[in-house]
């Protein structure tokens, strides 16, 4: 046997020192790289530029691609004609950049179509090279978008007709009020506060004031019991079960725009978790404490309050993730207190999880995890950087321009203020989700562990209502639906319009709302997502919430009963919603 090389003690004792110094060499790049490996994005580029070269093909179509756009460029280039009636290239359905008709106007026309033109010709160059690995070539059209997106002739004042009229018309004061709300936002960021202008709704007087109790608190979550808004109640309480990646209020926004201010009135008894937000003491909770500190322990607080109540629960987010671990877990112990399952914007499988997938591999997540065991969380302000870079025209740069240069204050809303109170991650959680879900997928494989024993999909056998929303980048919802591949039950699924909070948060007076809804039985042949649409074409218009309350009383028992007290003598109430975790910053 080959003995095992010893190393000197004075190299070995040094081990931990180099570590260290590694760590803390990356987390000073993180600064500059906003949580990014440039490794990671450094592969991507040697993939991309490697199978490129030895494309002789794909490099001459490229070339005369780039010659034929230049050629069209010609008569407006020379004459300064219109470009209103017959523009060379068109932007994306979605890109408003270039909305306004004084963007067809020379010279604007000219920097328009050749953005718009060098745009499509770089999404051309990314995309169909046999032999890259699809994951590099989405990088390398993500950081490709990103650069693009920064140099657009819309972000600079002489090359955008739009601000330019703004200035004429407003003698330049524009840009005086655009100078003032730079200084009110970095002087608020500076202090760790919000700018002046997001500050209009306040937790606990216009956000999240529907009556209730906390009536339990542990080190992970503050249980929100609301009170009644009916003389008599359905039997089965419903625990909510929301994403710790933001506040809990984005289900209780305000009134009309509260899921649970409208689950009360229709006779439902509802609990809510309220997360902490977590600090460095919280480094080593992991993703089943989450489980057992928050989902379990809620269910056995209600199950003192309502004994012999089975209980409908409702995750969003991450906390439908984490329900559907959890009932997966409770169906493997025996334990049917589930009355029902509903997941909403949850998904099961990450094979296809949206853009996230971009920053799912070993190397940017190596490069996370110094940065979150340096920290002991992952700081609210990286995720928020990742989450605009995902929509940077809308979240980056279109504010930069309405606030800056032409000195408009977008009017905020309650969703909007809700979206500023971000939340840390606790480091073993986040690295634990990062690898377990998204980058090895073992929920969906059947490897996901639970007390050392795997908790399978398939054996939840709870009826299931999934709601997935058409415009959601963090949950797409062609990768919700693929639920139906892993379990073995009745699955009522929602298909509504609208993004991954929108489309959630769908109020009853939306006129622009809208849903597609079908049950499938267990035993039913799996049908692909498209094929599911095209069966079920008609649009129901309003919000998906009336078609939910008919569902939960369908599987509830159907006599009423008395509402319960808030809390017992087990739990009693220690302090009124929205509670104290909700105010940590």
């Amino acid at each position: 046997m080959k003995e095992k090389i010893q190393h000197p003690k004075v190299l070995s004792g040094s081990q931990d020192l180099l570590s260290e110094l590694d760590r803390s060499f990356q987390v000073w790049l993180s600064t500059l790289t906003v949580g990014v490996s440039p490794v990671s994005v450094g592969l991507a580029y040697a993939d991309w530029l490697m199978h490129l070269s030895f494309s002789p093909g794909k490099l001459m179509g490229l070339c005369l691609d780039a010659t034929e756009k230049t050629l069209n460029f010609k008569p407006p280039l020379l004459y300064g004609s219109s470009l209103h009636d017959d523009p060379c290239i068109k932007p994306l359905p979605k890109d408003k950049r270039f909305g306004d008709e004084s963007w067809d106007q020379f010279p604007f026309n000219v920097y328009q179509q050749s953005f718009l033109s060098l745009q499509a010709w770089w999404q051309d160059a990314v995309t169909d090279i046999k032999g890259v690995n699809q994951h590099h070539s989405d990088v390398v059209a993500f950081v490709n978008r990103q650069f693009l997106d920064a140099i657009s002739p819309s972000n600079f004042i002489f090359t955008n007709p739009v601000i330019l009229k703004e200035i004429r018309e407003t003698f330049g004061q524009c840009l005086v009020k655009g100078a003032w709300n730079f200084f009110d936002d970095t002087t608020h960021l500076a202090k760790g506060q919000l700018p002046t202008h997001l500050q209009p709704f306040t937790v606990g007087k216009d956000l999240a004031i529907t009556p209730g109790k906390v009536i339990y608190r542990n080190r992970l979550i503050e249980l929100i019991q609301y009170s009644p808004m009916t003389d008599d109640v359905y039997a089965e309480p419903i625990l909510i079960v929301p994403a710790w990646i933001m506040k809990y209020y984005i289900l209780d926004l305000a009134p009309d725009q509260s899921l649970v201010e409208y689950l009360l009135k229709q006779g439902h008894t509802v609990f809510i978790i309220s997360w902490k937000n977590p600090t460095a003491e919280d480094r080593d909770l992991g993703f089943n404490d989450y489980m057992k500190l928050g989902l379990i322990e809620s269910m056995d607080v209600i199950n003192t309050i309502l004994p012999d109540r089975k209980i409908h629960a409702a995750g969003y987010c991450i906390g439908g993730i984490l329900l559907t671990v959890g009932a997966a877990w409770l169906s493997r112990l025996k334990d049917d207190r589930l009355k029902s399952v509903t997941l909403l914007a949850a998904q099961t499988d990450f094979d296809r999880a949206g853009e996230l997938l971009l920053f799912m591999d070993e190397s940017q997540l190596a490069f996370l995890d110094n940065i979150m065991q340096h920290q002991g969380y992952l700081n609210k302000y990286q995720m928020k950087t990742i989450f605009q870079m995902m929509h940077s025209n809308d979240l980056i740069w279109s504010y930069l321009i309405n606030h800056y240069f032409r000195g408009k204050r977008t009017e905020v809303t309650e969703l909007m203020a809700w979206s500023t109170d971000a939340t840390r991650m606790p480091y073993k959680m986040h690295k634990e989700y990062l690898e377990k879900l998204y980058l090895h997928d073992e929920l969906a494989e059947g490897h996901y562990q639970v007390d050392g024993k795997e908790v399978v999909l398939d054996s939840i056998k709870t009826p299931i209502f999934c709601v997935a929303t058409e415009d959601d980048h963090l949950s797409p919802w062609r990768s919700v639906y693929k639920l139906h591949l892993f379990t073995d039950t009745e699955i009522t699924f929602v298909l509504t319009n609208g993004g991954h909070n929108a489309g959630i948060v769908s109020q009853l007076n939306n006129p622009r709302r809208h849903y597609h809804i079908n049950t499938s039985s267990e035993n039913i042949a799996y049908i692909s997502p498209d094929d599911w649409l095209e069966e079920n074409p008609l649009q129901h218009s309003g919000s998906w919430w009336p078609a939910w309350h008919q569902w939960l009383t369908a599987h509830s028992v159907s006599k009423k009963v008395s509402p319960p007290t808030m809390g017992n003598t087990t739990y009693p109430v220690l302090c009124d919603a929205p509670g104290t975790y909700v105010y940590q910053k």
